[in-house]
């Protein structure tokens, strides 16, 4: 009876070993090289770029792409981290500097693609100098493109912020406020919905594209793109940036193919940055 306990264990702990392996193996989609490579993505304008490569120009160029869409700001990094995913579109260099230090992440950028100039939306006013005074003005939860929003405001005089708060800045470094303006924070995708609740906000490009804004037109302020470091681009795992796939993409999603596709399908909403 013991020896047959015994062989029954074993038997056991070495099909449980087995399958451990079996599924370490199978979590990580970065390990296989010669498999589709996995993009996570925001859905506008990041997946439909993404689309464009993967139906026009992937076939060719030997890439068999995945686009999967996301549709906030943690999970993509998150599962580009556990190897879920084998890299990501959706971000900035600020947002990744700030999202790695917090999360002990070690993603890493390989080649910027567009940039999504932010801009201040309103349903209520025209122009931003008829916001009244103790209006509301909505932004961005997440640390990065709340100071990204408050930047915007500061660089068109509605408000001064502190000097050298670089992007950490918060309503607290507002140093001059002299429509008394207020703010509320909202997690990004929930910008576009607050505006009939609010005097204005202040919309990321990707959300304001999703609810059919179109930001060159219908923002009241817009960013400007000269020396902007807000450029969006594709991030991978640190170590995995020699992917042939990665590297493949990154080819395509800098092409002149890829240039033509975002201006004419964003007429200057979404601009190339290559």
């Amino acid at each position: 009876m013991r020896n047959t306990t015994k062989t029954v264990t074993a038997v056991l702990a070495a099909g449980a070993l087995a399958l451990g392996v079996a599924a370490c193996g199978s979590s990580d989609s970065s390990d296989d090289k010669n498999g589709p490579l996995i993009v996570a993505a925001s859905p506008v304008p990041h997946a439909e770029i993404l689309n464009y490569v993967k139906d026009h120009l992937a076939k060719k160029a030997g890439l068999e792409l995945e686009v999967k869409e996301f549709t906030d700001y943690n999970t993509p990094n998150l599962s580009t981290q556990d190897g879920s995913v084998g890299a990501n579109y959706f971000q900035n260099q600020p947002f990744l500097d700030d999202f790695n230090k917090k999360k002990g992440t070690d993603i890493v950028p390989v080649v910027t693609v567009h940039l999504e100039p932010l801009g201040l939306y309103s349903h209520k006013v025209k122009k931003a100098g008829d916001l009244e005074k103790g209006a509301t003005v909505a932004v961005p939860s997440d640390t990065v493109n709340e100071a990204r929003a408050l930047k915007l405001l500061d660089a068109n005089g509605l408000i001064e912020l502190k000097s050298g708060v670089g992007n950490e800045a918060t309503p607290k470094d507002i140093v001059t406020n002299p429509k008394g303006l207020k703010f509320k924070e909202l997690e990004a995708a929930q910008l576009p919905r607050s505006l009939d609740d609010v005097d204005a906000a202040v919309i990321n490009g990707n959300y304001a594209i999703e609810a059919d804004l179109k930001p060159a037109k219908d923002a009241i302020l817009l960013e400007s793109p000269k020396n902007n470091p807000y450029a969006n681009f594709l991030a991978v795992k640190k170590g995995n940036e020699d992917d042939p796939r990665v590297k493949k993409l990154a080819k395509l999603l800098t092409s002149p193919q890829v240039k033509k596709f975002i201006e004419d399908q964003y007429q200057g909403s979404v601009l190339p940055s290559f």
